[in-house]
């Protein structure tokens, strides 16, 4: 039976989920099936020229070396144990406050999204540092498992968020100006959620009651001290990283740089560097970029055989001749990159369906820095959200004698306020749009 390019692509597309959802290595799965569809389709000899062209391409791209220095960010500042340091400052802080480790564990997952960008990391690390004492101090479970999964995702958003440093090349937007439009998403969910959780303990005060008075530090002094040293170097930092990267004074590689270099600072000034530990931090840095780079360059090679294929213009115009507004497009990828975020992480998502689906909305004039902040909200939602939920495994390893069940109700009323601020920021983009405006406008 003869195929057109065409079909070949669409039998690509649906050879590469099938592969993926049963389990896959999904690099590899992408460069076999590029080879294979390609040959098929295109040639041998193009398809051997497209895989040396994207891979080169991949390596040149000098926006991507800045994921290795976040990622080794985050490593050495969780080694540094500032995050632990800060929580216990805040915990002091607002002792006699009702919810008052609701409030910690989000203030200290912004400072610690900021720094690392990796879910995992951040619900495992909130988990540890928080369940112990909400348990002590009488917390509702499923609210207190809900605030620490939320909190975690927001490292998805806040940047240097890795997956806005992935997603620049790919959706072709600068990353400074991704970096400023998830500012004001990323502060708008955490408020959102702060706002929730702290409304339900006025309400319902047994949810999140004042710590016990043997838990409560009376030296002022000392709670001050505690907080400044946990709250001010890592601020400062962070600061120091991303604003060279938003004012334009460093490219996103360079203030990278900057920040791994500081974490290193930090972790000495701190008297917890140890060779052990840098070696450790050099260890998880290189698994988790080179999972990062290698699957960019195998989708690079894949998307671009698929390309040629000519099967996104075939969508692209299938898509047109719906007749449908670019509204409810945009709410038809966002819908399916939801359902994606079940099984899926980020990075297939990112680097695999995007590129596919971009044609269509550049022809249809649909504003791609808004779009993206929207997907990056959407796939945070995903993290929330049952049958999967892979926040939920993270903290489930953590907290052992926390009940699954407990956990995915607790998560679930927060996927509703995250589904209330992808809702708010698709209503009113400005949400996303001003601040990059306002800042390079000029």
């Amino acid at each position: 039976m003869e195929f057109s390019n065409e079909i070949i692509g669409l039998l690509m597309i649906g050879a590469m989920l099938f592969a993926i959802f049963i389990g896959f290595p999904i690099s590899f799965t992408l460069i076999f099936l590029g080879v294979v569809f390609g040959a098929w389709g295109i040639g041998v000899k193009l398809t051997i020229f497209l895989m040396t062209l994207q891979f080169y391409n991949s390596m040149m791209e000098q926006t991507l070396a800045a994921v290795p220095l976040f990622v080794f960010m985050g490593f050495m500042m969780e080694q540094a144990g500032l995050m632990e340091r800060l929580f216990a400052a805040i915990q002091m802080l607002l002792a006699r406050m009702k919810g008052s480790l609701y409030v910690a564990v989000l203030f200290v997952s912004v400072v610690f999204g900021a720094a690392t960008g990796i879910v995992g990391a951040s619900v495992t690390i909130l988990g540890i540092m928080a369940a112990k004492t909400m348990n002590r101090s009488g917390y509702d479970v499923r609210l207190a498992a809900g605030t620490i999964t939320a909190g975690g995702t927001l490292g998805i958003l806040i940047p240097p968020s890795i997956m806005l440093v992935v997603m620049g090349p790919v959706l072709e937007i600068p990353v400074t100006d991704l970096f400023a439009a998830a500012i004001m998403p990323g502060i708008m969910m955490a408020a959102l959620y702060l706002i929730y959780a702290v409304g339900r303990c006025w309400i319902n005060p047994r949810l999140g009651p004042p710590l016990p008075e043997d838990m409560i530090e009376p030296d002022k002094g000392k709670v001050l001290k505690e907080l400044m040293l946990g709250f001010v170097p890592p601020t400062i930092l962070i600061a120091f990283a991303l604003g060279s990267i938003l004012f334009g004074f460093a490219t996103p590689t360079e203030g990278a740089g900057m920040g791994a270099f500081g974490s290193i600072l930090l972790a000495i000034g701190y008297r917890k560097f140890t060779a052990k530990g840098f070696y450790d931090a050099l260890i998880k840095t290189l698994e988790i970029s080179v999972l990062i780079l290698f699957l960019v360059a195998a989708s690079n090679f894949f998307g671009a055989v698929f390309s040629r294929l000519g099967t996104p213009t075939m969508i692209t115009e299938l898509l047109l001749n719906l007749d449908v507004s670019s509204s409810i497009v945009v709410i038809l990828i966002l819908a399916l990159v939801f359902v994606l975020g079940w099984p899926l992480e980020w990075v297939p998502i990112v680097l695999i369906i995007l590129p596919i689906l971009a044609p269509v909305l550049i022809e249809l004039e649909v504003d791609m820095l808004w779009f993206a902040i929207l997907v990056a909200v959407c796939l945070q939602t995903a993290w929330l959200s049952p049958p999967v939920a892979l926040s939920a495994y993270f903290l489930k390893g953590v907290v052992p004698e926390w009940d699954l069940k407990d956990i995915y109700l607790g998560m679930m009323q927060f996927m509703m306020i995250q589904i209330i601020g992808l809702g708010l920021v698709f209503a009113f983009p400005a949400i996303a749009t001003w601040l990059p405006v306002y800042m390079y406008s000029n």
